[in-house]
């Protein structure tokens, strides 16, 4: 009774610390981060070569160049377009603000006219909507500022084309040495367990994370492609946005289809034009609930959407930007130690 007691304090003190220097480090952690998941997301594919007699190393270099190449070239590809329609956006931002109070104002007519709305009530109405509306924005700058400045902002670019690609290709050269080392430190009593939880762990990140990142990719040229091909101003950059923020269940793409259908009513004067623009979010929603989630994701991570929001949300506020890459992972893990200890619970005498 007593080696179990100085077993959990053990993992419990360890968790503590590891959160701790995740806490106090997060400033410095994204290029690690990142060059940890490029390790991850790639392993099987260097495996690959190697069942085909490549050199590990020949085929760590291979993979990292390639996917270099990809990035680069869908960098110098995008980036021209999306820094064109950014700067028009800003740049129309005054207008689609003076627009919005020019429709509000017909609206309000509109309901005093016909609806006999007395005029008192519509103005504490507009008065309302402004100051949500202000509320929401500065709400948004706020905490896009803040994940900037705990994440993006200290860690420069320098760092992330330099030490990335380096943690990556250390990592993933040397990817199975590390899982013999770490199995080494394994309590020999235990081994056959924690085998089988990491294991399981192994399956539902990997499941979830290459498939998630398929299903935002796709999604991404979706609505890009679609709110283009509807004729909304800015619309590839939008979708693009907005099909990356998929990750997060039901409020990116809640989310991304008020933006759109708002900015749609701002630009088109007809509502054929509105509906060309939500019907892409309805098509898009669809794909994504019936073919794209349980084709690519399914249910590898185990966790209720509303856990993933929370655990984003979370993370978001503890840690930054690290926070938000890792919240799933951690999330996942948690999920995997929840579900082995749950029977154990059930079937012991406390």
């Amino acid at each position: 009774m007593i080696d179990s007691q100085r077993r959990a304090l053990f993992w419990i003190l360890l968790a503590a610390a590891a959160a701790l220097a995740l806490w106090r480090l997060s400033d410095i952690l994204l290029p690690f981060v990142m060059g940890m998941a490029i390790a991850y997301f790639f392993d099987p594919v260097v495996d690959w070569f190697e069942r085909r007699r490549v050199p590990r190393p020949l085929a760590t270099v291979i993979v990292i160049v390639l996917f270099a190449a990809v990035l680069t070239t869908l960098v110098v590809l995008m980036v021209p377009l999306f820094e064109r329609q950014i700067l028009d956006l800003a740049k129309r931002l005054p207008a689609l603000g003076s627009q919005a109070t020019v429709r509000l104002d017909i609206l309000s007519q509109r309901l005093q006219r016909e609806a006999g709305v007395p005029e008192e009530q519509i103005q504490t109405i507009q008065q309302a909507v402004g100051e949500r509306s202000a509320d929401a924005l500065n709400w948004l700058l706020g905490n896009v500022g803040h994940v900037l400045s705990s994440g993006l902002a200290v860690v420069n670019v320098l760092s992330l084309l330099v030490v990335t690609p380096v943690v990556a290709f250390y990592m993933l050269r040397d990817w199975d040495r590390m899982v013999a080392r770490v199995d080494s430190w394994l309590p020999r009593g235990s081994t056959d367990t924690i085998r089988a939880q990491m294991r399981e762990i192994d399956r539902t990140l990997s499941g979830f994370a290459r498939g998630q990142a398929l299903v935002c990719i796709i999604l991404a040229l979706l609505y890009g492609v679609g709110l283009s091909v509807a004729g909304l101003q800015s619309g590839f950059v939008v979708g693009v946005i907005i099909g990356a923020l998929t990750f997060i269940p039901y409020v990116g793409t809640i989310g991304g289809a008020i933006l759109s259908v708002g900015l749609a009513m701002l630009q088109f004067p007809d509502w054929v034009s509105v509906g060309e623009v939500a019907l892409v979010f309805v098509i898009g929603h669809a794909l994504e609930g019936n073919v794209l989630q349980p084709l690519l994701v399914g249910d590898r991570v185990g966790l209720h959407p509303v856990w993933v929001i929370f655990a984003l949300l979370a993370g978001g506020s503890l840690f930054g930007f690290i926070g938000l890459l890792l919240a799933i992972p951690v999330a996942s893990v948690l999920g995997v130690m929840a579900r082995f200890a749950l029977p154990h619970y059930r079937a012991g005498s406390f």
